[in-house]
């Protein structure tokens, strides 16, 4: 495994079940300050359930996640998240019957040392969409507008690392386009981001490093340049 020379999180030997079934079998890996890390692999492979185990959501049976060295593998969600470590589901899951200026403010917090302090002016500049829409209710925004509202609520917790899953999943090219330029301006202004996403060409565009699951194991960590060298590697893993 190659480690980051400074890792700000670590997750080592991490073991999860879904009731009996075991679907993560030591997933390892670290993640450097301002590095973006992405979990490739087919459906199925353990990806998701890297994150939810990370966040809390599905409590690891065995294995160690740490934030800065302080452990977190074990902890309730809002614990994590007040550590540092923001969530951003696939299902979206916004506040439906709150504003989006509403929806934003829920999700500030005050930043943990070390984290950038971001801003709802932050955010409008991303996405100016949202500051037009910012007194509509969310439940009646499109799926991207509501895709780039959860991503703005979890950087308004000021994060040192944001976990991001499928992010583009089912949006217009246009909206794609910016959730990209939005996860490489957090990279520039040093928040560490772990992508799981299905667009292989948005995430080798992203990434400092890859990581591809097979079968709740990491079978591969690298560089999107190494990875697009090893043909026999896309074809088993990742090829549809």
């Amino acid at each position: 495994m190659t480690a980051a020379a400074h890792p700000l999180l670590s997750v080592t030997d991490l073991h999860a079940h879904y009731g009996k079934s075991h679907i993560l079998h030591g997933v390892s890996f670290d993640v450097g300050a301002g590095e973006v890390i992405s979990l490739l692999g087919r459906n199925g492979s353990g990806r998701s359930t890297t994150m939810k185990a990370i966040m809390g959501l599905v409590p690891p049976t065995s294995g160690q996640v740490a934030l800065q060295g302080r452990q977190l593998a074990g902890a309730r969600p809002y614990s994590i998240c007040r550590a540092g470590v923001a969530y951003v589901p696939e299902e979206r899951e916004v506040f439906a019957n709150l504003t989006v200026d509403e929806n934003l403010r829920m999700g500030e917090q005050p930043a943990p040392p070390g984290a950038m302090h971001w801003t709802i002016a932050h955010m409008f500049d991303y996405f100016p969409r949202l500051k037009e829409r910012r007194n509509t209710l969310a439940g009646s925004l499109s799926g991207g507008e509501q895709q780039m509202l959860t991503m703005c609520r979890s950087l308004l917790g000021n994060p040192l690392v944001m976990l991001i899953d499928e992010p583009t999943e089912g949006l217009a090219p246009k909206i794609v386009a910016q959730v990209g330029e939005c996860i490489q301006d957090m990279h520039a202004k040093g928040v560490s981001v772990v992508l799981v996403e299905q667009k292989l060409a948005i995430a080798l565009k992203v990434s400092t490093r890859v990581c591809v699951m097979g079968h709740g194991h990491i079978v591969f960590e690298g560089t999107p340049g190494q990875l697009l060298a090893d043909a026999q590697l896309l074809t088993d893993w990742l090829a549809v």
